[in-house]
């Protein structure tokens, strides 16, 4: 820990659902780390339905910020909910479960200042969680990192700190909580990862189960087809479209030989309408690609939005006001 206070003011966002014996205990341990510093703590409570929300009211501290949630939207908007709030220079986020250590957060925003890092992100040393957590993590942490060039160990990793900046740029829905670290790199955040302590559930039920397995492989799918093709979908649909165009149009000709060629019968051929309908699949996957390519355009002209974003801009050796242009 410092020794002096923060010059910047900290902001903890912490989704909470059902959490009702964990979060005085959260709170207390929060404020214990981050003692003689300036902060927030805001605690969203996404539709619980126990009495979370009155044992954060009996708090009455006035550190704390506590969002209630019309109904459970899940933790990504949850967590959209507290960033899109809080008012810190930097923005941490972690769990309600007491399983993150509230103890590492100076030691991550010391990185991330001093180094200049836009995202710093905990790997939880000896996990204490069971299979049923760990192996969905670990496989799609290796897909992550087969897929995209972001080298990061532990992506389900709730403790994080960000810079303001970098956070309010998230945009969070589904479960693409599960892949904030991918989000803010495909933002142009650069991205560090520290180890970080895990402890065991004390109190309550995790809310995780195999279920989610599913959802989380069609939010990582969605991810990479937008990183890869979200200003150029033309470049997937016109390749689909070329290869299914240019199969049928060679099983065509290849009928044509056939027919007028050898004089025999194709009109009882399945490769007839097989050929016919690659054909006509691939003139549609044409129009497709068009249409949304399109559509993109649209999308950033309209809003007045670029494709890019600056990090920074210097006159000389003197910095600028920081400029960002979103791409979402």
């Amino acid at each position: 820990m410092i020794q002096n206070p923060l010059s910047e003011n900290l902001s903890v966002v912490v989704p909470v659902y059902n959490e009702e014996e964990n979060v005085a205990l959260l709170v207390e341990r929060i404020e214990g780390a981050l003692k003689g510093n300036h902060f927030e703590i805001i605690l969203v409570d996404d539709g619980s339905t126990d009495q979370t929300r009155q044992a954060i009211k009996k708090l009455d501290n006035p550190n704390v910020v506590l969002i209630e949630l019309k109904k459970n939207y899940g933790q990504s908007l949850a967590l959209a909910a507290g960033i899109d709030y809080a008012k810190g220079d930097y923005i941490i986020t972690m769990d309600g479960d007491l399983q993150n250590d509230p103890d590492d957060i100076l030691m991550m925003y010391n990185k991330a200042k001093s180094e200049d890092w836009d995202v710093v992100t905990g790997i939880r040393q000896k996990r204490k969680d069971n299979l049923v957590r760990t192996f969905p993590s670990k496989i799609a942490n290796w897909i992550i990192r087969k897929t995209t060039k972001l080298n990061i160990k532990d992506h389900g990793c709730a403790l994080k700190v960000f810079s303001r900046e970098t956070a309010k740029d998230l945009n969070l829905y589904g479960e693409m909580h599960r892949y904030i670290n991918l989000l803010a790199f495909f933002n142009g955040a650069r991205i560090t990862e520290v180890n970080v302590k895990h402890h065991q559930r004390q109190f309550g039920k995790s809310k995780y189960g195999l279920g989610r397995t599913t959802k989380v492989v069609n939010d990582l799918i969605l991810l990479l087809f937008q990183r890869k093709y979200l200003q150029k979908p033309i470049h997937l649909f016109g390749n689909f479209g070329m290869f299914s165009f240019t199969i049928g149009g060679l099983i065509l000709l290849y009928l044509m030989i056939v027919k007028f060629g050898l004089g025999e019968d194709i009109g009882n051929r399945p490769l007839l309408i097989l050929g016919i309908l690659l054909l006509f699949v691939g003139i549609q996957f044409f129009t497709t690609g068009i249409i949304i390519d399109l559509q993109m355009r649209t999308y950033f002209e309209a809003q007045q939005k670029r494709p890019y974003k600056v990090r920074k801009i210097f006159i000389g050796e003197t910095e600028t006001q920081k400029t960002t242009h979103n791409l979402s």
